[in-house]
């Protein structure tokens, strides 16, 4: 993507959409008044220039590098899902919300879809929120806690949960819920496709929805298919 301060808001978006995430972060209308270059809206909303170019070249990046999780070491892996898929979520969330607000109110008339999404969205968010707590403060600490015992050739740690199979369990079952969510999510928006008439931010809601699920699936796999199993066999191996 050419990066031009010449350039207007509304092109940038029409080109990529999820650059629109971009200015909604910094706080430009890419809607009603993305007709103005990017020089004359960075000045309105007295946004740095080379700060917003950079955040809109990161939306062309391939986010999807060839990286061998599986040869992570757990303590690392875990790390990893907090400070990338964790915070991911965290981040969206509220521009979600925001969104799914404004598309509801302006369309959902029309769009009775917009209304269930907007309220499937909000369950998922709460959920979701609620499940990352319990992973970063009781879980993740435990799975550490195995790492650090096979290193040093010590006793497995003793946890009030019992074996850790039991707090994976839960997890894995709040993740099928999550993603049983975003199924119905996806059916109602027509696997995120927005009508002909969708203004901009119907659109930008759409599209981050998408993203949101693709996340959503590279997180449960990274925990489901490696971090979980393997802080099992790990458990296993110190018993």
């Amino acid at each position: 993507m050419e990066i031009s301060r010449e350039k207007t808001v509304a092109s940038y978006v029409t080109q990529n959409i999820k650059t629109a995430h971009v200015f909604k972060k910094y706080g430009i209308d890419f809607c009603c008044g993305g007709g103005i270059t990017l020089s004359r809206a960075c000045e309105k909303a007295g946004v740095d220039p080379e700060l917003l170019e950079k955040d809109l070249l990161a939306t062309e990046e391939n986010a999807s590098r060839n990286i061998n999780f599986n040869s992570w070491e757990l303590d690392f892996l875990s790390d990893h899902i907090i400070n990338f898929h964790h915070a991911y979520v965290e981040e969206s969330i509220p521009l979600l919300f925001q969104y799914a607000a404004k598309v509801a109110k302006v369309h959902g008339g029309h769009n009775e879809e917009l209304i269930e999404i907007q309220n499937l969205f909000s369950q998922v968010a709460t959920e979701l929120s609620a499940h990352m707590k319990k992973e970063e403060l009781v879980l993740f600490p435990f799975i550490k806690k195995l790492v650090k015992a096979e290193r040093e050739n010590t006793p497995a740690p003793v946890a009030p949960f019992g074996s850790v199979d039991n707090p994976i369990k839960m997890m894995e079952a709040e993740h099928e819920e999550a993603g049983e969510i975003m199924k119905r999510i996806a059916i109602l928006s027509n696997n995120y496709t927005p009508p002909e008439h969708a203004c901009n931010t119907y659109r930008a809601f759409y599209a981050k929805l998408d993203e949101f699920e693709q996340d959503l699936h590279q997180h449960i796999h990274l925990e489901n298919n490696i971090l979980f199993p393997k802080a099992l066999k790990i458990e296993q191996k110190l018993k």
